[in-house]
């Protein structure tokens, strides 16, 4: 790929995760200040960004919790940062989920729950149910993130096997009024789905989780599935009363980001297209259709013409088939685009907005036309590496990871395809 061409992508990703820049997007949402004590909680992967930044907007005496993931840490005055394990639960989510407890716990009427959510929640606040144990829970995420099923139905049955998602801290809070500060990281931006709401209850039920189950062939560990056939432990419903007083805001989303990003390529005068922000299936099969979309433009200049970047984002899923090998769904997207497209004049780059992509070192990678090729040179069969869920292995041979850090915010799949 040339080096222009790496670069320009590499603006565009700035520009999707600037667009969601802590500071600014807290600056623009914050609540009143209450007659009583302020308390911040939160959890996700940007979580401890956002409350260095919420630290230095607000106005008041404040204190708190959150949890992020390991690594993910920045310095805080106030407000303490924990740290635990992401995507698989471990002890110390478990630890950071009764320190959200205690934090919120005694509080009136006159005191105010600052919630600050994003991605990656739904890991690092582990709640068992009673009789269950972390590694249930921890096995509970490995079978859903292995099954291929999108972030709604994980979250929908997370949400019945947990004692603090689907809205059971803000209702731990009561009667202190909640005000949740929410950084989408799913698609059509429902907060409730965003770290299986902790603070957000939603509209689903036992029975829906159940009926989810069955739909997605999900072959749930027996001590799991048994809870969820029976009743104790529901999630909290919207319409409980206990909510009443609280307040739900997107404060960031992949919209936001995707149109930053397509302002950034007007600015160098080529058209911008933007697919959808809410894009969800399994990775390679969302690749073959971005494929097809390059080749028609490239064939028969339609829906578009030449020059154009075609962006999208969203939350795509990987079903392991092979091994397990190294990569994440935007290594894994890419991948397969590169090989459904390979010969054809693009420069691609697909990348979680986080700066992670599942549970390596890279947010995602770069490719052209000619990366499968060059694979090959290298003595890989990049169908193969596909078959096997290992698409950092290819990538990292090529050199072509793309390796920005943690960012500090997480507003999902970003992807921009430069087609000259």
């Amino acid at each position: 790929m040339m080096l222009q061409d790496r670069m320009f992508l590499t603006g565009l990703f700035d520009a999707a995760v600037g667009a969601a820049e802590p500071e600014q997007i807290l600056a623009a949402h914050l609540p009143e200040p209450p007659k009583g004590r302020t308390v911040v909680v939160g959890a996700g992967k940007g979580v401890a960004q956002l409350a260095a930044a919420f630290e230095r907007v607000w106005r008041g005496p404040l204190s708190g919790v959150v949890v992020t993931r390991y690594g993910n840490v920045c310095p805080t005055q106030f407000i303490r940062v924990m740290e635990a394990s992401h995507p698989v639960p471990d002890e110390a989510g478990l630890k950071a989920t009764d320190a959200l407890f205690e934090r919120v716990k005694g509080l009136g009427p006159d005191d105010l729950v600052v919630a600050l959510i994003c991605g990656g929640g739904s890991a690092l606040l582990p709640s068992p149910p009673p009789g269950m144990t972390l590694e249930d829970e921890a096995e509970l995420n490995r079978v859903l993130l292995a099954s291929g099923a999108p972030i709604s139905v994980m979250n929908s049955i997370r949400k019945q096997v947990s004692g603090i998602k689907g809205g059971r801290l803000a209702a731990a809070a009561a009667p202190a009024k909640v005000v949740s500060l929410v950084v989408s990281d799913v698609p059509f931006d429902d907060p409730a789905q965003v770290a299986s709401g902790p603070t957000v209850p939603d509209l689903g039920t036992r029975e829906d989780a159940r009926r989810l189950a069955k739909t997605w062939k999900l072959r749930l560990p027996e001590k799991i599935q048994s809870w969820l056939d029976g009743e104790e432990g529901r999630a909290p419903l919207a319409t409980d009363p206990v909510f009443s007083r609280n307040e739900v805001r997107v404060i960031a989303s992949a919209h936001l980001s995707l149109e930053a990003a397509a302002e950034k390529v007007r600015q160098a005068g080529i058209y911008p297209v933007i697919l959808s922000d809410a894009i969800e299936g399994e990775s390679r099969d969302v690749a073959k259709v971005h494929a097809a979309l390059v080749r028609e433009v490239i064939l028969r200049g339609r829906p578009f013409r030449r020059p154009v970047v075609i962006l999208s984002g969203g939350e795509t899923t990987v079903t392991i088939r092979g091994r397990g090998g190294r990569g994440g769904r935007n290594t894994e997207f890419l991948l397969a685009f590169a090989l459904a497209a390979e010969g054809l004049p693009f420069s691609a780059l697909a990348a979680d907005t986080d700066g992670i992509d599942g549970s390596e070192d890279n947010a995602g990678a770069f490719a052209d036309g000619v990366s499968m090729e060059r694979l090959r040179g290298k003595g890989f069969n990049p169908a193969d590496l596909l078959m096997e869920n290992d698409a950092y292995t290819a990538f990292e041979a090529l050199g072509d990871l793309f390796v920005p850090g943690p960012t500090g915010t997480n507003v999902n799949d970003f992807r921009a395809v430069l087609v000259r």
